[in-house]
């Protein structure tokens, strides 16, 4: 999986590394027992501290999308195939995608602007609807 980060962008780069972490996953570049870089290989790789590294996987972890273990390493827990959503999962996704709409409706987004852009942006992660 390769990872782009902007090292100038307001978001934090532990939020970034979760991000592109979980966007690879969806677009199928890891798999279900996958196993992601060290957190000092990755730290390395983009000259950050290796904790920024261990806080994104700590996120990771934490939604139930990798799991940690002291001898291999993050490996990934969750991918497109695992099944149904953990308990409580759609009720903080629900909530996270309310404050996005409420965003773009505030900036002027009509409702067929903003469905029209979910669509596309599902298609690139293998989804239609």
């Amino acid at each position: 999986m390769q990872l782009t980060l902007d090292l100038d962008s307001e978001v934090p780069i532990y939020q970034q590394i979760r991000d592109r972490i979980v966007e690879g996953i969806a677009r199928g570049q890891a798999c279900e027992g996958d196993p992601l870089p060290s957190t000092r290989q990755l730290a390395a790789d983009f000259g950050i501290n290796f904790h920024t590294v261990n806080k994104a996987y700590d996120l990771l972890r934490q939604q139930g999308v990798i799991r940690i273990n002291r001898k291999s390493g993050a490996v990934v827990r969750r991918d497109t195939t695992t099944g149904p959503p953990e308990a409580g999962f759609v009720d903080d996704w629900e909530e996270r995608v309310r404050v996005l709409l409420a965003e773009a409706t505030v900036q002027g987004m009509d409702r067929q602007e903003v469905l029209r852009r979910c669509e596309a942006l599902l298609t690139t992660f293998g989804e239609s609807t």
